[in-house]
């Protein structure tokens, strides 16, 4: 395990609109503000999308991810933490439960989603130096607590 301490800083809330793309409208939001690190919580709807739904071997090294289309309109529960990558771009790695109908979908949104009429965002702002660091194993970025 790795650990790092860090405080409460800004508070934020956004009413995404009919439209709007989940991870980008949250990430630009964040640049603009000056935003590098935060957890991030959402509800609403989503219009369609893809999710990332679990890799296609379990074992395999690079990591290769399963994809999941997403069609039509579907309820949201997400929740997911904001920090820099290596060029210091504010990066959201977020899971969010999808359902419709009585069915559930989870999986994480760095696809992108289409939020359907609204989404509302709260964003808890992190002062620390946690960071984004690529991981040549795994293939993707994962977070680095050591950062300084």
């Amino acid at each position: 395990m790795q650990a790092a301490e860090g405080s409460s800083g800004r508070v934020f809330v956004l009413r995404l609109e009919d439209g709007d793309r989940v991870p980008d409208c949250i990430e630009q939001f964040a640049k603009e503000k000056g935003v590098s690190r935060a957890l991030v919580s959402m509800i609403g709807g989503i219009a369609g999308g893809r999710l990332v739904v679990g890799p296609k071997d379990g074992s395999a090294l690079p990591i290769r991810p399963m994809l999941l289309e997403v069609q039509g309109v579907h309820e949201v529960a997400a929740l997911g933490t904001l920090f820099p990558n290596e060029t210091g771009a504010p990066t959201l790695h977020m899971h969010a439960t999808l359902g419709r109908g009585g069915e559930a979908r989870t999986g994480c949104v760095r696809q992108g989603l289409e939020v359907w009429r609204i989404g509302e965002v709260v964003i808890q702002e992190i002062i620390g130096s946690m960071c984004r660091v690529k991981d040549q194993e795994f293939g993707f970025e994962v977070l680095d607590v050591s950062a300084e």
